[in-house]
């Protein structure tokens, strides 16, 4: 007996700046793909310029699904992520339509191709020692602890990544087994036949020149009002995952007075570029996935022929 033919998804995956959304839109419009947000930042609401999250005109010509659920005090996780994505693909492909994910956050990609393993949960008694040790000797010796005992989880992440290196470290205390290992045990194979569309620059520094860009816009665009109105919660605190978010980390610090403007923004464009090469380091090593030049003149009709003969269209 042959095996049931899968419905289709489309991905589109790749570093920030790469230009995701404005191709994720035109393909919106040529074919009959809705679009899922796969973003840890865009989930928050009132978190618009510092994310760069699509406009309203943007929503309007090609809606997304997972933007704006959140209160920026709250958390959303990988696995809240996976629950809500299969829910909508299931509903998107029941419509006639095919899942288009669209985003950078890779660990959620992940989750959503390979599934998680219940991972241990926190432990706050633990995650003060971590803090303090981090303290005393600085996250990149720490980064280093992790290396030892997890190199596959170290290799992706930045020595000052502090919330990763917490948590990967955490795990392997509580667990005695390595996050990669434990991620890697059980995976669920995703029920669609899915087109993986990995956005990657020919020339790194063209993509460095775009962050700067857009870094500039978001600080000419109110980044700074954004996070004053988002500071007026009591509730909020620099600690919560959404003011973690690259940009929104040192627009805080600077309103703190921690920092100058011009520190501001070179920490804010240092931070981007961290993000994209750590972006960049999952996408090196993702299988099955469709490459393409994010910097080439004719990227929407590579792109456009790609997901036709994916479609079958």
């Amino acid at each position: 007996m042959s095996a049931p033919v899968l419905p289709p998804a489309v991905f589109l995956m790749g570093p920030t700046a790469s230009g995701k959304t404005a191709l994720a839109v035109a393909l919106a419009e040529r074919f009959a793909l809705e679009i899922v947000s796969v973003d840890s930042a865009l989930v928050y609401r009132g978190m618009d310029i510092g994310s760069a999250k699509p406009d309203a005109a943007t929503l309007a010509r090609a809606p997304h699904h997972l933007i704006d659920i959140r209160d920026p005090t709250e958390s959303y996780s990988a696995a809240a992520f996976r629950d809500d994505a299969l829910r909508l693909m299931a509903d998107i492909t029941a419509r006639g339509r095919v899942p288009f994910l669209v985003g950078g956050t890779m660990l959620y990609f992940r989750a959503l191709l390979k599934g998680l393993d219940d991972l241990p949960g926190a432990d706050a008694a633990l995650r003060r020692s971590i803090e303090a040790d981090a303290a005393a000797r600085g996250w990149p010796a720490l980064h280093a602890d992790l290396a030892a005992v997890d190199p596959v989880t170290a290799a992706r992440l930045a020595p000052n990544d502090a919330q990763r290196i917490g948590r990967a470290l955490e795990i392997f205390r509580l667990s005695g087994q390595p996050m990669s290992a434990l991620l890697a045990r059980t995976e669920r194979a995703l029920p669609y036949r899915v087109l993986q569309l990995a956005l990657v620059p020919s020339d790194r520094a063209e993509l460095h020149r775009r962050i700067a860009t857009r870094f500039d816009a978001m600080l000419a665009e109110g980044l700074l009002d954004e996070v004053r109105r988002l500071r007026a919660d009591p509730r909020l605190a620099p600690d919560r995952p959404a003011m973690r978010a690259v940009g929104y980390r040192q627009a805080w610090a600077f309103l703190d007075g921690g920092i100058s403007i011009e520190v501001l923004r070179e920490q804010g464009i240092a931070a981007t570029r961290q993000l994209a090469k750590r972006q960049l380091t999952w996408l090196r090593s993702w299988p099955d996935a469709v490459v393409l030049d994010c910097l080439a003149a004719d990227l929407d009709a590579q792109a456009v022929a790609v997901v036709a003969a994916h479609l079958g269209t």
